[in-house]
């Protein structure tokens, strides 16, 4: 279950005095062929590993498999929607990919707060991507909060 105590209503995240080590949040979204389709032409990323299943099947892929990048971009969706939430900055990411992701996959991100560092206003987070049991992506991020106005 998400730990997202205290936040006003969607367009306030969290202060960095509301924050403790250990809180989560979590972001899931199924993959479609559209989605796919249009991460290609927004990011120019058309490596036929991703796009053209003929190409794919020659692959240790042994298929067309989406964007590590897509599937990452659900922890800054995780980031800026639920923990901080609104007004976090990222700082830095690190990731690594552990498994590949396909069309129909739905893409779990999940974020939880490792360390609080108040004289800077920042929190690292653990970092996770699952699809069902298997980690897909894991790392960590420094992302700026927020004080109290």
């Amino acid at each position: 279950m998400d730990d997202i105590r205290g936040r006003r209503n969607d367009l306030d995240g969290y202060s960095i005095e509301d924050l403790s080590v250990g809180m989560t949040a979590r972001y899931a979204k199924t993959i479609t062929e559209a989605d796919l389709v249009l991460f290609a032409g927004i990011s120019g990323d058309c490596n036929p590993v991703h796009m053209n299943e003929n190409y794919a099947l020659s692959t240790p892929f042994k298929g067309r498999i989406v964007h590590g990048m897509l599937s990452a971009s659900f922890l800054s969706t995780a980031i800026a929607t639920k923990l901080p939430g609104p007004g976090s900055i990222y700082v830095s990411q690190n990731l690594k990919f552990r498994a590949p992701v396909r069309i129909g996959d739905t893409v779990e991100a999940r974020v939880t707060i490792v360390e609080i560092v108040p004289a800077k206003n920042r929190v690292v987070l653990k970092t996770t991507c699952t699809v069902g049991e298997t980690v897909v992506i894991d790392g960590d991020a420094t992302v700026m909060v927020p004080t109290r106005q």
